[in-house]
């Protein structure tokens, strides 16, 4: 099995980056979901053929970032809520399909379709400040990528598997 997720860059991001568990650059976690397939066939090409679609249609939303709030079982993750939007929403619904029919299974089911709660976590940096969006922040839904969660098995890593971008990224 594969741990993947769909999620919506806020920050800067390269196609193919890898960076540590905890340097995840500011997004937005679109679905989260493990696969696999009976054969032993890598199912990332075909999800994300499935996404291609969605993912590119959703590009060039604008969204308005709402208040904060507390998320985790004992409310320990802060976060800053997205407010509500029909293009993220059918974005969400979209991936949520496309996962389905690859018969991934979603790590929080609950957390989908009309429980789907978009955010932004807020992430200490090593210098000791704190990454994160504000009330009222615009964002451009301008990079949607598939990261997987642990690139060959190394769960201290995530990698960018494929990106969908409006930006022309220097390089």
């Amino acid at each position: 099995m594969r741990n993947l997720i769909f999620v919506a860059f806020v920050e800067t991001v390269a196609d193919g980056a890898v960076f540590l568990r905890m340097d995840w650059p500011l997004h937005i976690t679109l679905v989260r979901f493990d696969a696999g397939s009976r054969d032993g066939a890598d199912p990332t090409e075909r999800v994300t053929h499935l996404a291609e679609g969605p993912a590119e249609a959703a590009l060039g939303a604008h969204l308005l970032v709402g208040e904060d709030a507390a998320f985790g079982r004992d409310g320990s993750v802060a976060v800053s809520l997205v407010k509500p939007n029909k293009t993220l929403q059918a974005l969400h619904e979209a991936l949520v399909e496309a996962v389905t029919a690859v018969d991934g299974r979603i790590l929080t089911p609950r957390h989908t379709m009309s429980g789907y709660r978009p955010h932004v976590s807020h992430h200490a940096t090593r210098e000791g400040t704190v990454k994160r969006l504000n009330p009222g922040d615009a964002v451009v839904l301008d990079r949607i990528a598939l990261v997987d969660m642990a690139p060959d098995g190394d769960r201290t890593i995530r990698r960018v598997l494929r990106l969908w971008s409006r930006i022309a990224e220097a390089g």
